[in-house]
C-alpha cells in the first residue's frame, strides 16, 4: 500500500511482466552530499532545544529527546560504518543562537580510510557561529587516520560577546593492534576562533589560528620520518577554551600547569615542612597522584593564555592514556558537567 506519491505504468515488455515507475511528490534535496546544518534556541524555561538539523550522506546526526532537566542539547556526530573513505568530503555548519547551549560527542573512533585511488584526499570542514551567551562543548572521541590516508580538517569558530567554547581536537597514531604506528600519508588540522565585531562594516578579529601538520610522505634519508618526530606519542591533542563558562576551567590547566615539578628543580625544604606537607587538601593529593601517572604514561601537556582563550596541547603513550588525562583533568574541574551536563563528556571518560 503506497502512502505517498503516484504510479505511472509503462507498455515497455520485459518477459512477461511490465514495468512500473515511482514519481515522488517530494522536490529533490539543494543540499549536496555531505552538508549538514544545526540551529539551536532556547526555549521558555531556559532549556535549549533544536530549531533543526539536516543532513546528507555520508554525515549523519542523531540527537536524543530534550529532557526539560539538561543542560544543554546533545548531538552525536556520526558517518556511516564508523569512518570516513577517500574522497568523501563533510560540510558542517551549527548556529547557536543566543543563551542555548549545545554538546557535541561522537560514538567512537572517526575512522579515516585510505583512499583507493592514490592521492584522493578525505576532508571535513566544520563552521560555527555562537551567539551572544551561547556556548559550544565539542568533545568528540579522537581521529583515527589508517595506514596510507589523507584527510585535511578545517574548523572555524565565529563568537558573538560573551560566547563560550569547549574545544576538542586530537588524533591517534592509528590501529595498534595492526601495528600501524604513525603510518598515515597526510593529516592536516586547522582551528580558528573568531570574535565577531558587533560594530557596521568592521572585520572580525582573528584570536587564535591552529594549525596541526602530521606528515608521513616518504622524506629524504636526512628527515625524521614520522613516527619517530612523535617521540612515542600514540595521540596528540589540542583543547581550546574561551568565555564565560569555560574561564574556571581555563584557569584550572593554568595552576596546575604552573605546579608541575619542573626539569632539575631542587626540594630545599626541611625535614620538617617536608612532614607538613603530608597533610595536604584533597587537590593537592590528588595533583601529586596525577603527576606520578603522568610519568608512568608519558603524558606531556602545556597550557597557555592567547588572546583571552586558553589552548592546551597535550600527547601521551597510548590512546588510553590520554583519553584518561584528558578525562580526568575535566572531571576533577567539573564546571563543564555542571554547564554542559554528564553526556556532553561521554567520550572522554
Amino acid at each position: 500500500m503506497l502512502a505517498t506519491g503516484a504510479l505511472t505504468h509503462s507498455n515497455c515488455i520485459v518477459g512477461q511482466s511490465d514495468i512500473w515507475t515511482m514519481i515522488s511528490p517530494f522536490p529533490k534535496s539543494a543540499s549536496a552530499a555531505g552538508e549538514g546544518h544545526i540551529v539551536v534556541r532556547l526555549l521558555p524555561h531556559d532549556v535549549s532545544a533544536l530549531e533543526s538539523i539536516t543532513y546528507q550522506y555520508p554525515l549523519k546526526l542523531i540527537s536524543p529527546t530534550v529532557k526539560a532537566t539538561q543542560q544543554s542539547v546533545v548531538v552525536f556526530l556520526l558517518s556511516y560504518g564508523g569512518g570516513l573513505v577517500g574522497g568523501d568530503q563533510v560540510n558542517l555548519r551549527i548556529d547557536i543562537q543566543s543563551l542555548a547551549r549545545l554538546s557535541i560527542v561522537t560514538q567512537g573512533h572517526t575512522k579515516i580510510f585510505k583512499p583507493a585511488i592514490p592521492g584522493t584526499i578525505t576532508r571535513q570542514k566544520l563552521s560555527v557561529d555562537i551567539q551572544d551567551g551561547a556556548a559550544l562543548c565539542l568533545l568528540p572521541d579522537p581521529v583515527q587516520p589508517f595506514e596510507g590516508s589523507l584527510y585535511e580538517q578545517g574548523q572555524a569558530f565565529h563568537l558573538n560577546g560573551s560566547a563560550s567554547l569547549c574545544l576538542l581536537d586530537w588524533v591517534t597514531h592509528g590501529r595498534a593492534a595492526r601495528g600501524e604506528n604513525w603510518d598515515l600519508l597526510k593529516w592536516t588540522g586547522r582551528n580558528e576562533i573568531w570574535l565577531k565585531n558587533q560594530g557596521t562594516g568592521l572585520k572580525d578579529r582573528l584570536l587564535v589560528r591552529d594549525t596541526v601538520l602530521l606528515d608521513g610522505t616518504p622524506k629524504s634519508a636526512h628527515t625524521m620520518p614520522l613516527r619517530e618526530a612523535m617521540h612515542g606519542h600514540a595521540i596528540f591533542g589540542t583543547l581550546i577554551l574561551r568565555g564565560p563558562l569555560t574561564n574556571s576551567l581555563g584557569e584550572f590547566f593554568r595552576t596546575e600547569f604552573s605546579a608541575l615539578p619542573r626539569i632539575g628543580a631542587r626540594d630545599f625544604r626541611t625535614t620538617e615542612e617536608r612532614q607538613k606537607s603530608a597533610e595536604r587538601s584533597a587537590l593537592e593529593r590528588w595533583r601529586a597522584t596525577r603527576i606520578q601517572q603522568e610519568s608512568q604514561d608519558g603524558v606531556l601537556w602545556s597550557a597557555a593564555n592567547v588572546r583571552s582563550c586558553m589552548v592546551i596541547k597535550f600527547g601521551a603513550a597510548t590512546v588510553e592514556a590520554g583519553r584518561n588525562w584528558i578525562g580526568s583533568m575535566l572531571a576533577q574541574e567539573a564546571s563543564l558537567e555542571r554547564n554542559f551536563g554528564e553526556d556532553a563528556l561521554l567520550c572522554v571518560r
